[in-house]
């Protein structure tokens, strides 16, 4: 058996949207089943994301201290954002990123892993990326607004965030996947084996 997800899609006998907001919207499909009946799914349709975990030359990870409205918590994070256009290479967006959260550029990066943050109520796709060799982006700084205005940016050891993760003390969904695949990319066939960053990307296809 090939343990694989595979792309397949139902019939819809029907789809409305009544909402759209400035980034997102929720949908309302009508969905034939295998016994022949129609079942409504609404879901948020989402454009992408990328986020990512830069690793500096200590083993340390840069994380962000984030207020989150909807959960009503500050959560330590990785660099992440929205694709802003359809259809835009990721790994544009993950250096874009990078640089406006926490100042960065980084000169090694790869396709760390991919995912669906709730497959079952929203379309979300996220690339998260390694990024290594590490420097201090050479531009001035990106100017914030919002939750941004109140955000703090440090680096913390890969183990720290491991430990907190497993203790149920980290919740972000991109940082505890990026750090836990990172540990087990590096005890599998090592961080050089990693796809490139250019690598296909099916959830949201993009030209190099």
């Amino acid at each position: 058996m090939i343990i694989k997800d595979t792309p397949e899609e139902w019939e819809t006998r029907a789809s409305v949207t009544p909402f759209t907001g400035a980034k997102t919207s929720v949908r309302t499909d009508d969905v034939v089943m295998p016994d022949g009946s129609v079942a409504r799914r609404d879901y948020q349709v989402h454009p992408g994301s990328v986020a990512v975990l830069a690793l500096d030359g200590q083993d340390r990870v840069t994380v962000l201290n984030q207020y989150r409205h909807p959960v009503r918590q500050r959560l330590w994070e990785i660099p992440a954002g929205l694709l802003d256009v359809p259809g835009e290479n990721p790994l544009h967006a993950a250096r874009r990123e990078l640089y406006e959260e926490a100042h960065i550029k980084a000169e090694d990066w790869r396709v760390l892993t991919d995912l669906y943050t709730t497959p079952g109520g929203c379309d979300e796709a996220v690339r998260i990326f390694l990024a290594r060799e590490l420097s201090e982006a050479e531009d001035e700084r990106y100017a914030v607004e919002h939750e941004e205005l109140d955000m703090a940016v440090t680096a913390v050891p890969l183990q720290d965030l491991v430990r907190g993760a497993l203790a149920g003390d980290l919740h972000n969904n991109c940082l505890v996947v990026g750090v836990l695949a990172l540990v087990a990319a590096r005890a599998g066939d090592g961080l050089d084996a990693l796809r490139p960053a250019d690598a296909p990307w099916p959830a949201r296809p993009f030209e190099v």
